[in-house]
């Protein structure tokens, strides 16, 4: 059996802000608590990939926002254990956070670490580009983030495309 991915349960919690803490021990980590908050909230969906013995080793989560007529969406999280890096992960739980926007409508917004190379050249491979930068965004460490935006496929020209 392989990694599979699914939908986020209230009994993952636990699992995803121990690795929270591992990812972003500097940064304000999650706890158990937020996680089970943001799956409280309608506009969020959030997903794991476990691996062959069920044991979350990647999450992330994203929150579909705006109507009908200025929907947008905003990536709130994702993370992978570090024994289970380099295995395409990361890229696997975007997609899927990606496909979520792309049916909810709108561009889709993140912060990274100004300093985070893998996350910023994955977004960068999934169309994604700087906006912004957020001076002391993460606390404790008073890192900064980049805004990034993607928008939707189809406010793309066929110009545009590759």
């Amino acid at each position: 059996m392989s990694d599979t991915l699914t939908a986020m349960r209230p009994e993952d919690a636990e699992r995803c802000a121990d690795l929270e803490s591992l990812l972003f021990a500097g940064d304000g980590p999650w706890s158990a608590d937020a996680f089970r908050s943001e799956l409280d909230h309608a506009h969020n969906r959030y997903v794991v990939v476990r691996d062959s013995e069920g044991v979350v080793i990647g999450y992330a989560g994203i929150a579909l926002l705006g109507n009908t007529f200025a929907p947008e969406a905003e990536v709130h999280t994702i993370g992978v254990d570090p024994e289970h890096r380099r295995r395409g992960l990361g890229s696997l739980l975007l997609a899927e956070l990606l496909r979520l926007a792309d049916r909810h409508g709108g561009p889709v917004f993140l912060e990274v670490r100004t300093d985070n190379d893998a996350a910023l050249a994955l977004y960068r491979r999934e169309g994604f580009e700087v906006v912004g930068t957020r001076r002391n965004y993460y606390q404790p460490s008073g890192a900064d983030a980049y805004t990034m935006r993607r928008p939707h496929p189809s406010s793309v020209s066929e110009e545009q495309q590759p």
